[in-house]
């Protein structure tokens, strides 16, 4: 048998990948994490399968159904949402399954990042603005980060920041980040990405908190932060398709008209 850990995107069913809707309508178990994936990106699963919601279940709770299925033959279907890669806590699973001698494979899926840039309707790249995107989180009562991962650290880059896990860490985000950006630095709080109840909440660092404190969101969003999400109009193009920059599958530089 084969547990798969697969990424069901940030909420939206239909973000599925069609391998990952392939794979969970074969396995007879399914173990999703109820609290972030809804039932509907389950729905799928065979008839009859064993679907279990995850969130009240603790690691040892959710390997011993694992071990179950393993001992039977079956096929595990294990979701996680946005991409396994990131803050999917699979690695200590994958340890166990090591341990046990159980296969597994994993089976990305679209990123909360992605996602709310993709509903904000921009590239989160922008010429001559932002080229780094930083995906990390803030410590506060989680697992703490390793020495040298601090916002502070990450903001004297200037990059984009997609900060997860700080919504109720707003102040602090700000404390540290206005230095280096500026307290007028634009921030978009991505609520629920993909869910019927999405929100997004534009501010800056000097204002944001006030603005999701007067919505009440206390989990389950995204922090986006940096300039490219101001409303840019003036940047160059990028030398992509540039007809005076050549490259492997355009090699000839063509004259401008005159």
């Amino acid at each position: 048998m084969t547990v798969y850990f697969i990424g069901a995107g940030p909420g939206d069913p239909e973000l599925l990948t069609l391998k990952a809707q392939r794979v969970i309508g074969q396995c007879p178990v399914c173990l999703y994490a109820g609290s972030l994936v809804p039932a509907e990106v389950v729905a799928c699963a065979p008839e009859g399968a064993r679907v279990l919601d995850t969130a009240p279940m603790t690691l040892d709770e959710t390997h011993a159904e694992i071990v179950t299925a393993h001992e039977q033959g079956e096929d595990v279907a294990r979701v996680h949402s946005g991409d396994p890669s990131l803050y999917g806590a699979i690695a200590e699973q994958i340890r166990r399954l090591r341990a046990d001698g159980i296969g597994y494979e994993i089976i990305p899926g679209v990123p909360a990042y992605a996602a709310a840039a993709a509903a904000l309707g921009q590239e989160l790249t922008v010429p001559e603005i932002a080229q780094s995107i930083v995906l990390t989180r803030v410590s506060m009562k989680s697992t703490s980060m390793p020495e040298g991962e601090t916002l502070a650290n990450f903001a004297r880059t200037g990059a984009t920041l997609a900060i997860h896990l700080g919504v109720r860490h707003l102040r602090e985000i700000e404390r540290q980040l206005s230095p280096h950006y500026g307290s007028d630095c634009p921030v978009v709080v991505a609520y629920r990405v993909g869910w019927p109840d999405q929100m997004f909440i534009r501010g800056t660092l000097a204002d944001i908190h006030a603005k999701v404190r007067a919505e009440k969101i206390t989990r389950t969003a995204l922090i986006l932060v940096g300039p490219v999400l101001q409303d840019i109009r003036d940047f160059r193009d990028s030398a992509l398709y540039d007809r005076d920059i050549p490259h492997v599958l355009r090699p000839r530089v063509r004259l401008r008209e005159s």
